[in-house]
Formats: structure tokens, sequence, C-alpha cells
């Protein structure tokens, strides 16, 4: 895939969010694309649906438990150690095309210029929704890291394993969930590791130059460049003079409000004060253990009744979509994993999702992962979050944020009107 044709999107978006100051969605759609009508494979048979009466009896405990995950691979020295020395970005150069060793040479002599770096970047599109990366060195890049961040071994095993490390932001508002793969339009598919918090305006998420390679970035387009945060207004200056009218230039960080620091008033201050006490007081209040929501299923003797049961914690929601998707992801209870990605349980929650959506469904007061009766509400409940309720095009997307695959959306909703028939 090539990233050319994405370009001038990436370019409108850096110049519009440049203008006011914050760079945070990609122009164009950010809505997840839908299927057109009629587009769904045909539905299962019900000969080949099993018996839900009869399946895996729910009474007792799973047999299959949480495994401890994987340590991350050590990183040594040589892709960025625990004693580099961290140079914070205080402008973010987008070019069209990369940037002339003459022209980066002229920008590292200017005053207040302490170091440069370029990376390559460009936009891709996943389901339709499009995403500004940029392929680094993980050596190179991790001193531009939030020193937060670049302590995260995670990160930089990721992004050395060609994985996706999206930005906080990103996860946010794309919905992505880590662990999952996600297929690039015209392109691979790229598993989500990790997420961080760059700080750079408009990036969506870091991959490896190789990972770069195969998505199609364009090499150079991206310069990163460090000096005194007290200068940030001088170098922003000073970069643009040499630079033509196809890059932007962006400020990065705390040089972005220097000046209004500056002239902070008593009122300012006394405002700043109040402020922290409170965030001390929701920062207490959030380290508390949440309590589990609590719905009323029950502990019924078969998953036909579960599922029936659980279907009405999302009003407009059909029990064969839980059925269906309960029969992909754990063939009700028969692998209940840790999956390769860290999936666990019979509806195959990863364990941030979990904690967000995981309710108790038989009132014994833990919302527990690998229990069926907290399990099956819970995909319920995500599932109506997403909007499943609705029915039509936001039921599918809704599947679809279930298991980012429109393939899944079309076998879980052909498994789905297969046992409507087979259970009317």
């Amino acid at each position: 895939m090539s990233a050319v044709s994405h370009l001038p999107r990436l370019w409108a978006f850096v110049t519009m969010l440049a203008i006011v100051a914050a760079l945070a969605v990609v122009v164009g759609a950010v809505f997840l694309a839908t299927r057109p009508a009629g587009s769904l494979t045909a539905t299962a048979a019900e000969s080949d649906l099993p018996d839900l009466a009869g399946l895996v009896p729910l009474a007792g405990p799973p047999t299959v438990g949480p495994t401890p995950a994987p340590s991350a691979a050590p990183v040594t020295s040589a892709t960025g150690g625990p004693g580099i020395t961290l140079t914070p970005p205080r402008l973010l150069v987008i070019s069209q095309a990369g940037l002339p060793q003459q022209t980066k040479e002229d920008i590292s002599q200017l005053k207040h210029v302490e170091k440069i770096d370029s990376f390559d970047g460009g936009a891709i599109r996943i389901s339709g929704a499009g995403l500004n990366l940029l392929a680094v060195d993980p050596a190179r890049f991790r001193a531009w890291a939030p020193k937060a961040v670049a302590e995260q071994p995670r990160v930089w095993s990721a992004l050395t394993q060609g994985e996706l490390v999206a930005d906080s932001s990103a996860v946010r508002r794309f919905g992505l969930v880590l662990g999952s793969e996600y297929q690039v339009d015209g392109g691979p598919r790229l598993r989500v590791a990790a997420s961080a918090s760059f700080g750079l305006p408009g990036v969506d998420g870091l991959v490896g130059m190789e990972t770069g390679r195969r998505l199609g970035l364009l090499p150079g387009v991206a310069l990163l460049v460090h000096g005194p945060e007290k200068a940030a207004t001088a170098l922003n200056a000073g970069v643009r003079r040499l630079l033509g009218s196809g890059a932007q230039v962006v400020t990065v960080g705390g040089g972005r409000t220097a000046r209004a620091a500056g002239n902070k008033s008593a009122t300012a201050k006394t405002t700043a004060k109040t402020t922290a006490k409170t965030t001390a007081k929701a920062t207490a209040k959030a380290k508390q253990p949440r309590a589990a929501r609590r719905v009323a299923v029950g502990r019924p003797g078969s998953y036909l009744d579960l599922y029936r049961r659980s279907a009405a914690v999302c009003p407009g929601l059909s029990w064969t979509v839980l059925a269906a998707i309960g029969q992909v992801e754990s063939s009700h209870g028969r692998n209940n994993g840790p999956s390769s990605a860290g999936a666990q349980g019979p509806m195959q929650f990863m364990p941030a999702t979990w904690k967000a959506y995981g309710v108790d469904g038989d009132g014994d007061g833990v919302a527990d992962i690998w229990s069926p009766y907290d399990a099956v509400p819970s995909a319920a409940n995500y599932l109506c979050a997403n909007g499943a309720g609705q029915g039509g095009k936001k039921l599918e997307k809704a599947i679809w944020f279930y298991n980012h695959s429109w393939s899944y959306v079309s076998k879980v909703m052909s498994i789905s009107q297969g046992y409507a028939r087979a259970y009317p």
C-alpha cells in the first residue's frame, strides 16, 4: 500500500490544527465504515449449531483459569537503556516530502537548536478511520519520549517486534483494544500491543521502521527539534524561515503555553490551587476500588437460559447475538483461554475492557472474567454501550467493536440468524 494518496489529508490536518494549536483528530471521517446492505454472508444451518440446552454445564468454577502473563522482553542499552539522556521535542515539523539534508543541517545550526532527528510518517486507514503514524527506530526515538514512556520496556519491545504502539488519546478516540489485531485498508494486519502518551500533536501511534515501509509511510517527512523550553518561540520562528510553504511547524509540550504562564495573575494562581485540591480529591476517589455493577441474571442451568436472561441487560439486543459471540469466542465455555492476545474467559474479554464493562451477574459481589454468569451479561453491557440495542448498522458496528473485523461481524450475524431459527 502507498501512503501517497493519504498525504493531502495528513498535511491538511496538520495545517488546521496548527492554527488552533492542538492536533487531535484526522481530517475526514473518523467514524468506522459500515458494510453496505446485503453484504453479510449466508446464515448458518441449524445442523451446524451446538445444542445450547445441554452444552457445557454451568455449575461450578471454570475448568481453565488465568495464567501469568509473559513478562516483556528486556530492553538493552542498544535500544535505549535506563541511562539514556532525554531530549523532549520542542517542535514537530511535517513536510510533504523528505527534507533535504542541507535544510536539516541549516536547522541544526540555528541558535537554541540542540538536537534534531527525522522519522518516516504518513496516514493509514483502518476500516475507514484515518490514523497518522510515525515509523521510528526505537534506539533513536526513545530519547524523544516523555520520561514515563521511556521507562516502559513494553513500548520499545513492541516496536522492535513490528507491532503498533497507539497514543493514549487515539485509543480512546477510536475505541482501540490493546492486544487486538486490525486490518489496514489495502495493507497488512497490525496488532495494537501497547499505548502511551507521546505528547506529539496529531500523531496517533508509532510503528518500527520496517513496519513503516510495509505500510508505505514516506521517509523523513517528520522532524523533531530539541532546545530550551524558554526558547520555543524563537525556535519556531527560525525553523519556519528555513522551510518552504509545503511544511508545517507545530510547537510541542510546555513551550506552547510558556508566554501565558509568564503572565499568570494572582487570580489565576488561586484558581490553580483550587483546581489542584479538586484534582487531588478526584485522584484519591479514583484510587478506591470500583464496586462491581450488579445485574439480575442469577445462575441458570444452561447457556441457553443464560444468554436469554443476559440479553435483558441491553433492551433491543437479541439473545441470539450473545449466543453467536459465545460460540465464536469460546464454543460456549469449552475454550476459555487465555488467548495468544491475552483475552480471557468464556466471552474472551481483554482485562482492560473487562475493568470498564465487567458486571456481577450472579450477585456474589464479584465481577469474575472467568465466570459465565458474569461474562455473558458483561458482553451484553459492552455491546449496549456501543449501540447494539438500536439494531441494524448500529448492531453491526457494536459487534465490530467486540472484535475489529467485518468478517467476524458477518460470522456472528450468520450464526445469530441460525440460532433464531433453531430456537424460535
